[in-house]
């Protein structure tokens, strides 16, 4: 325990004394956005005069494959204003009209096509931005960017959703993006007369990630902390925000099998979107209706943890970064959403668990400190011994230095009755926090010190947890170091950990490579690892990883890995790796050491047919595992896109334990018909869980943010006597109302 404190005090020293190193970075890049009294037709054909009142902004630079060269195919682009939308037009060079265009559907995955990408820090705090995508067919994505956008799987939130235009017309050696995005789309402050910007490309032709703002490339393309500034020529006024009013009527037709019973349903309920000032909204909800909402993708699980599965309710996604981006991800997460509207019934299957009303504030309150606010309340399910619960979560973010902020929460969930079957310990639980985020300016350093305490009934000895981690990230280095522990006590109704009562300890090194080939990008070597003491056992060691990994990098978007992984448990409780019913555990208080090679190939994603693989071997506790993963992907741009995933797990233990051949098949199919009609079908077997289930959906934009979808879901179990568990048929109609 004294090592323990000691690592703790010399890791704060490091966070104080850490210098806020500067690159030398390029001359700041700015445009004057100049004010227009006419409205501009979106045409994509930038016929208008009042265009040339506009300067051009070009000069872009590569990010990949190199970033110490300008582009080869330039971007430039040119930006107006009138008191309620502001005008961009963007030219991008090409080689001919040969484009990746995968799909028609609005928020288009980005990833393996042609794109641009527009990012405005209107608060100008390095952390957060709006974020609207579109490629040569005039597509639409649009997000919310946190975190300064270092993280593509955290940093960016594409669930958010506003009204803007964009029109698009190819030529021959280019193609011309017009957009009008209103003023009210954005939070902002209208006494700062500029805001940060900047804008990245994908040029499949060419394979060329180019940006108006130079970025080392061992940064994300996007990081907030490499931006220009459009500064405009007359003071923005108060956006006049709509109330957005957003009703939705569904009907269900339900079957349970399993139980013999059948039910249809009408529900009626909406969504409101309430402007509060430029920087505050607060978001309504009653009687939400999720059922058109994509299915969980399907896993296999031989760990001993629960695992998370991502959040895609729109309601808990929006500025969901001020609710979720706490604690250390993987290992304590205070408040993880899926917590709430979701439970389990008697016999341990996860149900719905109705929502009545929910309620969320979020925004700026001025332009250095965030405010989130959310209130959503639970129905009782007397049947499955379910309570009412009134959940809550309350945050601040204050902004120091140049992108570090601190920040609080509060957590807190309590029933909202004394119901027989609950005891008193479990009718309420509360968690507070303080935690630290740091980035300097270049990105390079990175980091977050956080400490939380729970408050439960009966658990009030051993209940905080506390942990720091500091990262720096240079052209050819990244090196990390974190440091976790947590208490036997500590415990959080709305959150997601793997353990409790735990002391973690992580260090990783990443060592890159640029070698001058014309068809080879980089190598990356890295070293993993983490070792996990236990406190109930005078610290012993439980769990130690060492992975070592090389990976090569192609210029046209391959590449090859190689890795090996050595892991030791020590298994305090008895676990079957199987999950079979019948299965046999493996002994507690026992210790396992074993090692694993594994290959992987992800071939390029620019081809109409691409694949992913992975084929991994070697010793599993006390047997062997032989694992292939393959996604495999075929597509009839844009209309077409079919995909298969193939997962085989063959685990062989010595008897009397479980050795079973492991089967996940996922074949999915999507049509995009045209821009606002789509119909997609998700068919997933899960031998581990003996489930199938298919997932079929169509879904008509009949109007700008409106919808009606059709869904069919069928859900069968798998054993010896396959036989249908759960059938339903929802029909969903939303329609976004601006007053």
């Amino acid at each position: 325990m004294q090592n323990t404190k000691i690592l703790i005090i010399i890791y704060c020293l490091l966070f104080v004394i850490l210098p806020y190193s500067i690159i030398a970075q390029e001359k700041e890049k700015q445009i004057v956005v100049y004010s227009i009294e006419k409205d501009i037709e979106i045409d994509g054909k930038a016929s208008e005069a009042i265009w040339k009142k506009a300067n051009w902004a070009n000069d872009f630079w590569q990010w990949r494959p190199s970033d110490s060269l300008k582009a080869k195919k330039q971007t430039q682009f040119k930006m107006l204003r009138d008191d309620q939308n502001l005008y961009i037009l963007i030219v991008s060079k090409t080689n001919g009209i040969n484009f990746t265009t995968p799909n028609l559907k609005r928020d288009f995955n980005t990833y393996g096509a042609d794109y641009i990408t527009l990012l405005f820090d209107t608060f100008n705090d390095g952390t957060n931005a709006f974020s609207f995508a579109t490629n040569p067919l005039g597509l639409k994505a649009e997000g919310l960017i946190s975190g300064g956008n270092q993280n593509y799987r955290s940093d960016r939130n594409y669930a958010w959703d506003t009204k803007w235009t964009v029109e698009t017309s190819i030529e021959e050696d280019q193609y011309t993006a017009e957009i009008k995005i209103p003023l009210s789309a954005f939070f902002y402050d209208n006494k700062n007369t500029s805001w940060r910007f900047n804008l990245y490309r994908k040029n499949n032709q060419g394979n060329e990630h180019s940006i108006w703002i130079r970025t080392p490339q061992n940064q994300t393309v996007g990081n907030l902390g490499f931006m220009g500034k459009i500064i405009f020529e007359k003071p923005l006024k108060k956006a006049r925000k709509p109330i957005s009013i957003i009703p939705y009527l569904s009907g269900s037709s339900q079957k349970d099998f399993v139980n013999n019973t059948q039910e249809n349903k009408l529900s009626v309920g909406g969504d409101a979107k309430i402007p509060i000032g430029n920087a505050l909204n607060l978001d309504l909800t009653l009687n939400p209706d999720f059922s058109q909402v994509e299915v969980d993708d399907q896993v296999v699980n031989l760990t001993r943890f629960a695992i998370s599965l991502p959040e895609k309710r729109q309601f808990f996604t929006q500025n969901d970064d001020l609710f979720k981006d706490f604690g250390a991800y993987g290992d304590v997460t205070p408040f993880f959403s899926r917590r709430i509207g979701v439970a389990e019934d008697l016999n341990g299957n996860t149900i719905e668990n109705k929502i009545i009303a929910g309620a969320r504030l979020s925004g700026k309150l001025n332009s250095n400190l965030r405010i989130g606010l959310l209130n959503v309340l639970t129905d009782a399910d007397i049947a499955n011994e379910i309570p009412s619960n009134l959940n809550t979560v309350f945050t601040l973010r204050q902004k120091v230095f140049e992108r570090s902020n601190i920040s609080f929460f509060y957590i807190d969930r309590r029933t909202t009755d004394k119901y027989d079957f609950i005891s008193k310990e479990e009718r309420k639980n509360s968690v507070t926090g303080i935690e630290y985020n740091l980035a300097t300016k270049d990105s390079k350093w990175s980091g977050r010190m956080f400490f939380h305490k729970s408050f439960t009934e009966g658990l009030d000895e051993d209940d905080m947890i506390s942990g720091m981690k500091l990262q720096r990230n240079t052209l050819r280095h990244r090196a990390s170091l974190e440091l976790i522990h947590g208490g036997e006590d500590f415990r959080s109704d709305l959150g997601f950990y793997r353990r409790t009562g735990f002391l973690k300890v992580s260090p990783n090194y990443t060592f890159r490579i640029y070698p001058k080939n014309p068809n080879i990008n980089s190598y990356e070597i890295s070293e993993r690892s983490f070792l996990v003491f236990n406190p109930r056992l005078s610290y012993k060691l439980t769990d130690r990883w060492f992975i070592t990994s090389i990976r090569k990098n192609y210029l046209n978007s391959t590449n090859f890995q190689f890795r090996l992984t050595n892991r030791y448990e020590f298994l305090t409780d008895g676990f079957d790796p199987t999950r079979s019913s019948d299965g046999i555990d493996l002994p507690g208080n026992t210790s396992y050491d074993f090692t694993e090679a594994q290959i992987s190939y992800r071939s390029d994603q620019r081809k109409m047919f691409n694949f992913n693989t992975e084929i991994s071997y070697g010793s599993f506790y006390n047997g062997n595992k032989l694992s292939v993963e393959n996604e495999i992907n075929w597509r009839k741009q844009p209309v077409f896109n079919a995909s298969l995933t193939v997962n085989y797990n063959k685990i062989k233990l010595p008897k009397p334990y479980s050795s079973k051949n492991i089967w996940l098949v996922s074949p999915k199919l999507d049509f995009t018909f045209t821009k606002t009609l789509s119909w997609t079908t998700f068919v997933q077997y899960n031998s581990q869980g003996e489930n199938l289930g298919v997932n079929s959906r169509f879904q008509w934009r009949f109007a700008p943010l409106s919808d009606l979808f059709l869904v069919y879901n069928d859900n069968y179990i798998t054993t010896d006597n396959f036989s249908p568990r759960y059938r339903s048929f929802n029909l969903k109609l939303t329609y976004w109302l601006n007053i």
